[in-house]
């Protein structure tokens, strides 16, 4: 199944990476702290965070963070380590204060939904209207070969202000610090920080919930059961796996 994948996911951090050097961070970093809202939130949350991963056992600033959230929960999860034969450990849960659509992945521009599946921060927005935003790289591969070709959607972010029509919604006070956090670590170096959506952590409970209320659902169902293996592979190990794509759009996993 892996040969026949289309391995995007590496040529895009290794494009990253070449195109972040030493004087692009610098200036990227210059432009984020010329922005009071970004400037304002690092003097007040700075030493805080280093604090909670200090008190993890993790250095700081980060070297390499994970965001893990779940609609069903509204919770996103911040997890860090300090290589990358490391496990993840868990640094903070954090509440997100609106969601809106349903369970089950973005497919159409104007659907409301949240996308599920696996991303990654693609930039900061200093300038939001809700306050602070990180984008999150809706659609990537899958998305683009499951959803409508010509109007997907997009502008999806993790962003302040508490209110959304498809987006990951904060308080001001929590994006602000999970801003910091994540731009601390892409300026130590880390170029690709993911962000995993779940439609719920795949307990027993929730399996259940999910095969009574969306039993019919072949599609969702299929495309649940293709997310729940990075999800187990989390929860046994407390490392990801590299993700590909198929030609049809399901995602595979490396090791």
């Amino acid at each position: 199944m892996l040969d026949k994948a289309i391995k995007l996911i590496l040529p895009l951090i290794v494009f990253s990476t070449l195109s972040y050097g030493q004087d692009n961070l610098a200036t990227f970093r210059n432009y984020q702290f010329s922005f009071s809202r970004v400037s304002n939130a690092n003097a007040r949350f700075n030493d805080s965070i280093r604090r909670m991963f200090q008190n993890k056992g993790l250095s700081y600033p980060p070297k390499d963070i994970y965001i893990r959230s779940f609609k069903a929960q509204n919770e996103l999860e911040l997890w860090g380590r300090d290589n990358v034969t490391d496990e993840y450990v868990l640094v903070k849960n954090y509440r997100i204060c609106a969601l809106s659509g349903i369970l089950g992945p973005k497919r159409w521009e104007g659907d409301h939904q949240v996308p599920e599946g696996f991303y990654y921060i693609e930039e900061f927005n200093p300038r939001s209207d809700y306050h602070l935003s990180m984008l999150v790289n809706y659609p990537n591969y899958s998305d683009m070969l499951l959803s409508d070709k010509k109007r997907p959607g997009g502008d999806i972010y993790i962003h302040g202000g508490c209110q959304t029509v498809g987006c990951l919604p904060m308080t001001n006070n929590i994006i602000q610090e999970l801003y910091i956090t994540c731009l601390q670590a892409k300026l130590n170096g880390q170029h690709n920080i993911p962000v995993h959506i779940f439609p719920t952590r795949f307990t027993r409970s929730a399996l259940d919930f999910l095969g009574r209320e969306y039993g019919q659902e072949d599609e969702k169902q299929k495309f649940w059961v293709n997310l729940k293996y990075q999800y187990d592979y989390f929860e046994r190990r407390h490392k990801i796996l590299p993700v590909m794509y198929t030609p049809d759009g399901e995602y595979v996993y490396g090791n």
